[in-house]
């Protein structure tokens, strides 16, 4: 089945100025290999039947004959061509000229789309209207002609495009605004800038922030060096890009082609998301006419990059940059909550740890923002069952790096008096033998925190919670949730960027021992040899597995069948299609049931796109079922 993916082309053909037959034959080349490489939709540079430098000649009737004749002869060239195909050209309507995108579908001129702002080519180029016209043009038919039309795909209407033109992108006022308004997902733009030194650089920048801004698929054709003259040069750099995502690009005199798939479920998602898409007040959609277009869309092959993992950056500089972010996010925001409650001291429950060990470090900023002595920490280490002496010695030692106070208080004799007390027998390790141990000591700190005037701070992950890995009423509560926002994938490089810069030779010792052992809650006794027993991506799977799909569903909105799919291509060289399968299936189903404790979690600061605080990110009913879901990832396997 079709999963919202379109190939999308931007090809730059190798022209000669003013010579229209060997223009055109370019263009057929050009298309020809797009929709060889599966693309539907196929976009070429602005003017390229004629070359854009062609200055006065634009006003000699042998050329602009020459290029109407081109044009029919590309519409015949397409016939057998499954995509929309978009090519510039000089159109004549009445006694004016227009620098035109031309669209094509099937051997049949669909439309053509004037450029609307023409600057410095006002000399020969009327700019065009918004208004929709029928005009005869020499072809068989009328020919709807104007800057508000769309092109939409019978076959998947979230395929709809609009198109622009470079001048128009770089105005302050740009068609593919209102194109976005009314429904185009992907704009297509014809440009023809010359190449100068930092054009790169700042087309970049427009055609990705353009494409962020709405929410949409850019594809940008460039004009190339074959059309080269006088005092300009051009360069063909080719983008294609998505919601502020760069996904394919033609260098500077390259070869002119970028070609990757744009996602339009995706881009449907967000907009569903943004309630600025739904205030249509200044963009009637009766102002617009849609073109409707077929072209056939099974399930295309990805060649573009799936990131397998999302919340890390993979670049070491801006993965640094991550995590100093995202640490100065978490500090300012406990800093705040500290300042407001006027408390004199922070309680955290370390285990030796990930999860805790950030919190710990967290807290420790936040108490230097304020200019509090860190004596005011108080990392509290609770033995138990389960505690093993590497993970007990990392909180230790770490404590004693960071000058926190530290307090040790064994569980063991507290938790076995309340077995007795509810008549639990010890020897069955079972969910209460382990949430009883978890409860105990969150009862410790809170009661400690009250005591020294202070507040707990909390330790759980975005991670866990989205598979709700924590027992309710004990790791669950904290009085603020420092780590509830950050996912496991990216605490693990949090950790080892504190041990990278610290400059403390102790505690980053720990902090890479810390990094390197097993997640673990640590709540059943350790092996005979004292090292952890029970390991938690055993038992709820890979975070690394979980942290992808948990990107996908939340932030992308995607089915099961499109996250097992994108799995399967960021993940499969580490997962078979059995333990992907496997997982997915956990997830969706420790997701839903597991809402209640999402329902009722403390504060906590936002960090990222990905959320599920019950106050804004996640809105979820708590007695929602995974049934639909479930079935899909069922027929999946």
């Amino acid at each position: 089945m079709q999963d919202g993916f379109v190939r999308v082309a931007a090809r730059t053909p190798r022209i000669r100025v003013a010579d229209v037959d060997h223009n055109v034959q370019a263009c057929v080349e050009a298309i020809d290999g797009a929709a060889q490489d599966g693309a539907k939709l196929i976009v070429l540079p602005e003017l390229c039947v004629t070359g854009s430098t062609c200055g006065d000649l634009f006003w000699q009737g042998a050329l602009l004959d020459a290029a109407q004749a081109g044009i029919a002869r590309l519409a015949q060239a397409s016939e057998d061509v499954d995509a929309l195909v978009i090519v510039g050209a000089p159109v004549r309507v009445g006694a004016k000229l227009y620098d035109c995108a031309v669209v094509l579908c099937h051997g049949t001129v669909l439309s053509v789309v004037p450029k609307l702002c023409v600057g410095a080519a006002s000399r020969h180029f009327a700019p065009g209207t918004r208004q929709i016209l029928d005009v005869d043009l020499g072809y068989d038919e009328l020919v709807p002609f104007g800057v508000n039309q769309l092109f939409s795909c019978s076959s998947i209407p979230e395929f709809t495009v609009g198109v622009e033109f470079g001048d128009d992108l770089r105005a302050p006022e740009q068609p593919s605004v209102a194109h976005a308004l009314n429904g185009a997902s992907i704009v297509a733009c014809l440009g023809a800038p010359s190449e100068q030194i930092g054009r790169a650089a700042y087309e970049r920048a427009l055609v990705v922030g353009q494409s962020a801004r709405l929410r949409c698929g850019y594809a940008y054709a460039a004009a190339g060096w074959g059309e080269s003259t006088t005092d300009y040069v051009f360069s063909g750099h080719n983008m294609v890009a998505e919601r502020g995502q760069l996904l394919a690009e033609a260098a500077p005199f390259g070869d002119g082609i970028a070609t990757t798939e744009i996602d339009v479920d995706l881009l449907d998602f967000e907009r569903q998301r943004d309630a600025s898409f739904s205030d249509m007040d200044a963009f009637e959609r009766d102002e617009y006419l849609i073109n409707e277009f077929f072209v056939g869309l099974d399930q295309t092959e990805l060649t573009r990059a799936i990131d397998p993992h999302p919340f890390v950056p993979a670049d070491e500089t801006e993965r640094a940059a991550r995590c100093e972010e995202v640490f100065a996010i978490q500090a300012h925001g406990l800093a705040k909550r500290l300042e407001h409650t006027r408390s004199k001291a922070a309680v955290i429950g370390i285990s030796g740890g990930l999860d805790s060990t950030l919190a710990l470090l967290v807290t420790v900023r936040a108490f230097d923002l304020l200019g509090l002595d860190r004596g005011g920490i108080i990392a509290v280490t609770m033995p138990g069952f389960g505690t093993t002496s590497r993970t007990k010695g990392n909180a230790t030692t770490l404590a004693e790096a960071l000058g926190v106070q530290l307090r040790e208080v064994s569980i063991a004799a507290s938790v076995r008096q309340h077995f007795a007390d509810i008549g639990h027998d010890e020897s069955v390790r079972d969910v209460t033998y382990e949430n009883a141990q978890a409860r105990e000591r969150t009862q410790i700190i809170m009661d400690i925190a009250n005591q020294e005037g202070g507040l707990v701070v909390g330790t759980g992950d975005l991670s866990e919670l989205a598979l709700g890995w924590a027992t309710y009423n004990g790791d669950h509560m904290s009085m603020y949730c420092a780590n509830g926002g950050v996912p496991k994938t990216l605490i693990r490089h949090l950790v080892g960027y504190v041990a990278d810069t610290c400059g403390n030779d102790v505690e980053a010792h720990v902090l890479r021992d810390v990094v390197n052992t097993p997640v673990s809650p640590e709540l059943l006794p350790a092996n005979e040899d004292g090292t952890i027993a029970q390991q938690t991506e055993d038992l709820v799977g890979p975070y690394e597995l979980h942290d992808f799909v948990l990107h996908q569903v939340l932030r992308n909105g995607a089915r099961p069948r499109k996250v097992y799919r994108l799995a399967r291509q960021a993940l499969g060289d580490t997962y078979d299609d059995a333990t992907i399968l496997k997982w997915l299936r956990t997830f969706y189903r420790r997701f839903f049931s597991q809402q209640f404790k999402r329902s009722c979690l403390p504060d906590g600061p936002k960090v990222g796109s990905v959320g599920v605080s019950p106050r804004g990110d996640l809105c979820l009913p708590s007695d929602a079922l995974a049934t639909l879901w479930l079935a899909e990832v069922d027929e999946l396997a």
